[in-house]
């Protein structure tokens, strides 16, 4: 479990409300609350004030970066989570992949980290002519091939999937170009004209730059690794 989930996860169960209430407070499904609480999911500050709203309660620190340490242990514990679900939940994974069947399924494009080449495809269930909310002639794979991000929990041969963007909206995580160089960085907003660009591998490193240099190609929406 992330920091960020563990810390959701506690402000959910000392309020007392259920996953499914919470997701219905927030407009999201229930799947999307517990993606979020066990690590799967990335979400920006935005969805994190509006978690604070319906809970009542204060998370200013879950946007902390993690050690490497802390950080592998939060995926060992995500693989013996998903192992146990396996053997325990089998219906239920039987039933996701029933519903996924049973909708329109796209092959998403999977880039190399220049998204200048496509090395793959991977399928994706379609609903309403989106995936994961965003249109699906968006969305596409990228595969990190660095560990310049490894604290937020995106690591080399991962798959980040991404929705495409020609501006910077709100803070998160963005795949972005700048100096001719296509990379991974949170980014946050300092005032008008100028964000903050932030990596981490190992230790945290910040870089203030003018938003209009900054060509921005896509918003991570979920991280995906191997077992």
């Amino acid at each position: 479990m992330s920091r960020v989930g563990e810390k959701i996860k506690e402000a959910r169960t000392s309020a007392n409300i259920t996953q499914k209430a919470l997701a219905k407070k927030l407009g999201v499904a229930e799947k999307y609350i517990n993606e979020v609480e066990i690590g799967r999911r990335i979400i920006n500050e935005d969805f994190i004030q509006r978690i604070e709203k319906v809970l009542k309660v204060s998370l200013n620190d879950v946007n902390m970066v993690v050690t490497d340490e802390a950080l592998n242990k939060e995926k060992e514990e995500l693989r013996v989570f998903e192992h146990e679900s396996k053997k325990t939940k089998k219906p239920e994974v039987n039933e996701m992949w029933n519903q996924a069947f049973a909708s329109v399924l796209k092959n998403v494009p999977i880039y190399d980290e220049s998204l200048k080449k496509t090395i793959g495809t991977k399928p994706l269930a379609v609903h309403d002519n989106k995936i994961e909310g965003i249109s699906q002639d968006k969305v596409f794979y990228m595969s990190v091939e660095s560990d310049e991000m490894a604290s937020f929990r995106i690591q080399k041969n991962d798959l980040l999937l991404c929705g495409s963007v020609k501006e910077f909206s709100v803070n998160g995580i963005y795949v972005l170009k700048a100096d001719d160089k296509v990379v991974v960085r949170q980014v946050k907003r300092l005032d008008s004209t100028k964000v903050l660009l932030l990596s981490n591998k190992g230790a945290v490193r910040t870089e203030t730059a003018n938003v209009k240099e900054i060509q921005f190609l896509a918003k991570a929406i979920k991280v995906e690794f191997n077992l």
